[in-house]
């Protein structure tokens, strides 16, 4: 599914896409899971993406691709955009509850936790370039012989 970022219901339509596509696919169980990994993907293109210079038109929308494929004992699902800059995967999650307390603010913000929401959602995530420009960020939930 291709989508230009011109409005504000480009999030609605990825999310709904990818819960369509998966109830006929019979991975209903899957929906929630996939519908919030896509919003935050979607939404992290919306709010940080900036086109490379040899894709960007004055006044075009910005492309954003959104990509799911089910194979045996795995879902992928990838978000492509035209922004080479790589993302900013987290690294590392456990933090002492005596530095909780300490950095609290610094671990609770009120921006940036997308991606390691779908960390902790998908099983795999990692991004890939894309040629001329862009990168894909990708998922991968394991099924577990249930497709």
């Amino acid at each position: 599914m291709t989508l230009f970022d011109e409005s504000s219901s480009t999030v609605y339509a990825a999310r709904n896409m990818v819960g369509g596509c998966l109830q006929d696919w019979e991975l209903g169980h899957m929906v929630e899971d996939a519908r919030l990994v896509v919003s935050e993907l979607v939404g992290n293109v919306v709010h940080h993406a900036v086109p490379d210079d040899c894709l960007s038109r004055p006044g075009a929308a910005r492309r954003i691709d959104v990509l799911v494929k089910a194979w045996p004992g795995w879902l992928f699902i990838g978000v492509a955009d035209e922004d080479s800059t790589p993302p900013d995967l987290p690294v590392g999650e456990f933090v002492s509850p005596e530095l909780a307390v300490d950095f609290a603010e610094a671990l609770l913000p009120d921006r940036g936790r997308g991606l390691l929401i779908v960390q902790r959602l998908a099983d795999a995530v990692w991004w890939s370039p894309k040629g001329p420009g862009g990168k894909t960020v990708w998922c991968r939930f394991d099924l577990d012989g249930t497709t």
